[in-house]
């Protein structure tokens, strides 16, 4: 016991050191593109029905920083703003495979191959996605249903750019962080057991090679929600011991492309026909995509080299991995308000709904968005850890703000203040 411990924390260790660099080079990447590639300009990009829409949504979702848990609500605000059906489940697929942090840390854990092939194929399976919804997700007669732009002060405050640098860093290592600290840490955790706990090439015996190997990836991926960056030392620590890289590559694809919670939502919001056609692409993507990376890797007599992309000095990866650890812990410990807390003028009144089913930061943004832009109301507040929303306004309608919330895929109940008042 003594001696798994010991290993235990010496591979949680050096995972961190080796990823924490390229990590922490991912969450700034990530808060430039917050500010220059926000909702409301992926909306503008992403109405009706056309192939070259499903194209624009892969293309936009590929870079983006959102795990499955974030990109639902932001799916749903984009099919709610205009965005097609087919582009909308691109951006469900592609998207949370991948992101510019995540890309950063295959790379320095599973290398150039894995960092360049895994965005490749989350393009690729959102168009295949997409342009399947396009040609067979509509029912006979159906047509999209009209949207109308988002003309709300929200939106129109997109365009501002003052304080551009200060959002940029506070999305980059702040919120981001926030949002998948707990899953990254999970992984992290999860893969530094597998290291600890099983001999070398183990599981290559167990498992075996081909699409047996990759059936039982999927398995374990489809109904788990599993971080994309998190997903990554799982993957190199699976690796090590004997799963093939197009297995692993399952893995990758079909964890954060796919849980319970993203296929209840994109049943909801647009049909069981297309909730069919979204999880069976992601599926069939996996496994072809599985094939093709083992296909290369034999090719070529390769072998993936997980951990051996040290790149920077020792001195430079622990440095690294305390400063990962102190983003991790303020971003942890930092309050979760999205939007102050509104002061009501004398003509004016509050409302407070109790909001379930939100996960991160993506989602109070989302709701805040959604309430934000009902008619009536002229600030809203969401606090994510108390799940509680604060609208003021005035002639807002209670239930018509309620469905807003809940066409997003989450709950608002009517909350009463502690003295009974409204």
């Amino acid at each position: 016991m003594p001696d798994f411990l010991v290993r235990f924390a010496i591979s949680i260790w050096e995972t961190l050191r080796e990823m924490s660099p390229y990590l922490l080079l991912g969450f700034l990447v990530a808060g430039v593109l917050s500010v220059l590639v926000r909702p409301e300009v992926v909306e503008r990009h992403l109405g009706g029905r056309g192939l070259w829409q499903v194209v624009k949504a892969a293309v936009f979702g590929v870079p983006l920083p959102l795990c499955s848990c974030g990109v639902i609500p932001v799916a749903a605000s984009l099919r709610r703003h205009g965005a097609g059906a087919g582009a909308t489940t691109s951006f469900l697929i592609s998207t949370p495979q991948t992101g510019v942090d995540s890309i950063l840390v295959t790379y320095s854990l599973l290398g150039p191959v894995f960092a360049i092939f895994r965005p490749v194929v989350a393009l690729a399976s959102g168009l295949f996605g997409g342009a399947l919804v396009n040609a067979f997700g509509y029912e006979k007669g159906s047509a999209e249903e009209p949207h109308l732009a988002c003309t709300a002060e929200c939106c129109a405050a997109a365009g501002n750019r003052r304080g551009s640098v200060a959002r940029a860093l506070r999305y980059g290592f702040i919120t981001l962080p926030r949002d998948i600290d707990k899953a990254l840490i999970i992984g992290i955790i999860v893969a530094g057991a597998i290291s600890a706990a099983l001999p070398d090439d183990y599981l290559a015996g167990v498992l075996g090679g081909g699409i047996a190997a990759m059936l039982v990836m999927m398995a374990v991926g489809i109904p788990v929600y599993v971080c994309a960056t998190a997903s990554v030392p799982i993957a190199a620590a699976l690796i090590a011991k004997g799963v093939s890289p197009g297995a692993a590559l399952v893995f990758l694809m079909t964890g954060p492309a796919t849980n319970a919670a993203t296929v209840t939502t994109v049943w909801r919001i647009m049909g069981r026909r297309v909730a069919a056609i979204y999880l069976g692409s992601v599926a069939s993507s996996a496994l072809a995509a599985g094939l093709l990376l083992d296909a290369f890797f034999t090719a070529r007599g390769a072998h993936v080299m997980t951990h051996a992309h040290r790149m920077l000095p020792g001195w430079a990866q622990t440095a690294a991995a305390i400063l990962l650890l102190g983003v991790l812990a303020g971003a942890f410990f930092k309050p979760r308000r999205v939007g102050d807390v509104p002061r009501p003028a004398e003509t004016e009144r509050t409302a407070r709904f109790a909001i379930a089913g939100m996960t991160c930061n993506h989602c109070a943004a989302a709701v805040r968005r959604a309430l934000a832009e009902s008619p009536g109301v002229t600030s809203a507040s969401v606090d994510l850890e108390t799940g509680e929303a604060i609208v003021a306004g005035a002639g807002f309608d209670e239930e018509e703000l309620a469905t807003a919330v809940e066409a997003l895929g989450y709950t608002a109940v009517r909350v009463e203040r502690p003295n009974g008042a409204k």
